[in-house]
């Protein structure tokens, strides 16, 4: 290993994986996977994938999704049985607690006054938060890992949204789930994530040579979905080039290219023709929109290596980009956006297990494979050929 580590220092290049990098086992402050020491190939093994403690969790950060009043009841029970039956600390964003419908209950009053607020892009809560909880739909999920951009803490995600893709529990039963969560020993889905890169060329602005990269703002610095390149308001169809370690591979002629991790593979890119891939499976998936080309076909690559999209020379026009739906910008000639996987996932607690999780997900959100099914043949009706013979 030393001698390997010596050769990477002195060649200056960056360490290939043969499957992307080793994910983080390490979520938040207090939480990790179980340790086991069976893996494949820098792979952690699916079935070793347990949340254990290293301490009692503690400080717990409820997400709930905004101007949605049926969720207000719910965040309401949830708040109270966490801070007076589990005595935990809990974090609020303020627009969540300024809610109207939560200052004017008296009810609750109590409890607002021991809730711990913060507001997006101010407050830092990275290093302080044990576990996540989300109420809502698949958008909670997303937004809580834009809140932290290195490790993030284990998700435990509640459908009572639209879309419940992402969001395995109901929350009927959320007292006798949480307390098992808060016991260890739950099943994870590491979700993995894409390290975004957006590089300006300051000579097109400045006139002065140099670049200037952007990173890490709000969504920008790691996406969970997907990286999307449009052609933005322009009539004219985008023209950019893909490259992969360095070397070209292809243009992109068409409304754009979407760039998703597996967890992304069943949200736009499915609906612009991708395959759906297991969050498991460490890849990212390349997916135009609208190709002017009827053999550009979706295209999976390894989660290690690094891709960049740049506009092309013969471009009529600029192109767009953002990060999982935010954080929208334009991008002109001599600018280039780098994506790779990142090595911070997104612990996401099952409901199950990784594998009867996800298939049902398919099933009650997407309807996979859902059809009417043939009427069996009744038993006096013999084959034609054993009839003709």
């Amino acid at each position: 290993d030393r001698i390997c580590q010596d050769s990477t220092k002195r060649s200056g290049t960056r360490a290939h994986f043969l499957h992307g990098p080793y994910p983080a086992t390490h979520f938040g402050p207090k939480a990790c996977i179980l340790p086991n020491p069976t893996s494949v190939m820098h792979i952690q093994d699916p079935a070793s994938q347990r949340l254990t403690w290293n301490k009692p969790p503690v400080n717990v950060l409820v997400i709930r999704k905004i101007r949605d009043e049926s969720l207000v009841e719910p965040f309401k029970e949830l708040c109270h049985f966490l801070v007076e039956e589990k005595g935990m600390l809990v974090f609020v964003e303020r627009r969540v607690v300024a809610d109207v419908s939560l200052t004017t209950d008296e009810t609750f009053a109590s409890i607002r006054k021991q809730l711990c607020t913060f507001r997006e892009g101010y407050d830092d809560i990275s290093h302080c938060i044990d576990l996540i909880i989300c109420l809502g739909g698949d958008g909670t999920l997303l937004y809580a890992s834009s809140l932290f951009q290195g490790s993030v803490p284990p998700v435990m995600a509640f459908h009572l949204g639209s879309l419940g893709f992402l969001t395995p529990f109901k929350f009927e039963s959320y007292k006798t789930e949480v307390a098992k969560v808060f016991e260890g020993n739950a099943a994870i889905t590491l979700r993995s994530r894409l390290k975004v890169k957006v590089v300006k060329d300051m000579l097109q602005r400045t006139g002065q040579p140099g670049q200037q990269q952007y990173q890490g703002s709000g969504g920008q610095g790691q996406v969970l979905n997907e990286v999307v390149v449009d052609r933005g308001p322009s009539s004219y169809l985008s023209n950019v080039d893909l490259y992969l370690d360095g070397r070209l591979i292809t243009s992109v002629q068409g409304d754009g290219v979407i760039v998703s991790t597996p967890t992304g593979s069943t949200a736009y890119a499915a609906a612009a023709g991708a395959s759906m891939i297991h969050p498991n499976v460490p890849a990212i998936m390349v997916t135009p929109i609208c190709p002017h080309s009827l053999s550009f076909r979706p295209i999976v690559v390894p989660a290690g290596v690094e891709l960049m999209i740049t506009l092309s020379p013969d471009a009529r026009n600029t192109c767009w980009v953002s990060f999982d739906g935010r954080k929208r910008q334009e991008i002109s000639h001599g600018d280039c956006i780098k994506i790779t996987t990142s090595c911070y996932p997104v612990p996401s607690i099952c409901c199950h297990d990784l594998v009867y999780d996800w298939f049902e997900s398919l099933a009650q959100c997407l309807h996979w494979n859902v059809r009417k099914k043939q009427a069996r043949l009744a038993d006096d009706v013999s084959d034609s050929s054993d009839t003709e013979n």
